[in-house]
């Protein structure tokens, strides 16, 4: 098959043919039909991912077309399937009792295993595969794996965010904008903070209450002002320390931080412990969602309550990812990447 592999941290992805990945036998094989190029496989592709290595397929938010299936596989060949990015073992105490995000066993296709940056991709736990609704894309299901998932989590279950409620979000790439519609489907006011002016007016006209642009303006003052206070809750969704400083300071009193924008490197930074003891705060780290919420979701996406086909921007080819991961070496276009053509 032909992939896209990581040869020399920081280059071009080598696309080579490589060899088709065995089915285990608690799974299936898709044929992947479109896989989201997200900030997470960029922190893999420069080097700051223990678990990515030279010979490593990138690729953890995908959808595809079940060809094999093992012998305790809960799905048949022919199957259109969603995979949430957490493959989760299903029989662990996290699994049993609804937390199966936290599961100890879990596997992360791109990260430790090959990805979906390739024809197919070997699925382990596919228990945790959905069925691909007729309505929906590739190219957008694709995106539901990390970004819609992790953002929906977040607002619902962590911060529990009220109509009426005020949310700054901190950062409009893939989760940005996800947690944006999602929060104004939910009822709450949104501010969002960026550094490019063209995404700041993107996600404007998506629907965002406020916008502020963190390279001329005190971020957290300008949030307070808008919001008469602070933000009930902040979402951070980049993983630096400026942002997360922030979204801590951007806060009102008993407000709530959700850290979700994952830190690269040794994961160690500086915050505003006293901003977070002062005013009380509540502060929630997040990482996907637990699969059993996944129904609900795309009923929701289904009914059209929400419409997330704005997130995709660009579809692009195999070859077209190493641009994509490079863009990121600085501030990025409005909207996310897919790669929809496998083939080349």
């Amino acid at each position: 098959m032909k992939a896209a592999v990581v040869r020399t941290f920081n280059e071009d992805l080598s696309i080579e043919t490589v060899p088709d990945p065995d089915c285990p036998d608690n799974g299936v094989v898709l044929k992947v039909a479109a896989c989201g190029v997200c900030r997470s496989d960029y922190h893999g592709w420069t080097g700051e991912h223990p678990k990515v290595q030279n010979g490593s397929i990138l690729g953890h938010e995908y959808c595809g077309t079940v060809v094999a299936a093992g012998p305790m596989a809960k799905h048949a060949i022919g199957d259109k399937l969603i995979a949430p990015f957490i493959l989760s073992c299903g029989d662990c105490p996290a699994c049993h009792t609804g937390v199966s995000n936290t599961c100890g066993n879990q596997i992360v296709p791109g990260f430790g295993t090959p990805g979906a940056y390739a024809e197919y991709v070997a699925v382990p736990f596919d228990h945790n595969l959905v069925h691909l609704p007729d309505t929906m894309s590739p190219a957008l299901a694709a995106g539901l794996g990390c970004r819609v998932t992790t953002a929906w989590h977040a607002l619902t279950d962590r911060a529990n965010v009220r109509a009426g409620e005020w949310v700054a979000v901190h950062g409009t790439g893939g989760i940005g904008l996800a947690t944006l519609l999602l929060a104004k489907m939910l009822g709450a006011r949104v501010v969002v903070v960026d550094v490019v002016e063209e995404k700041l007016a993107h996600a404007t006209g998506l629907g965002a209450d406020a916008a502020v642009n963190a390279a001329t303006t005190d971020t957290a003052e300008a949030i307070r002002d808008i919001t008469r206070g602070g933000a009930h809750v902040s979402v951070e969704a980049l993983g630096i320390a400026a942002t997360t400083n922030a979204s801590i300071d951007c806060l009102r009193t008993l407000g709530r931080h959700v850290h979700v924008g994952m830190p690269a490197g040794s994961g160690m930074m500086e915050i505003n412990m006293r901003g977070i003891y002062a005013k009380q705060l509540s502060f929630f780290g997040t990482r996907g969602m637990p699969t059993w919420k996944y129904p609900t979701l795309l009923e929701m996406i289904e009914r059209g309550d929400v419409n997330l086909n704005p997130m995709v921007a660009r579809e692009v080819p195999l070859s077209g990812a190493s641009a994509e991961l490079r863009a990121m070496h600085g501030p990025t276009p409005p909207g996310t990447a897919v790669i929809t053509d496998l083939l080349n």
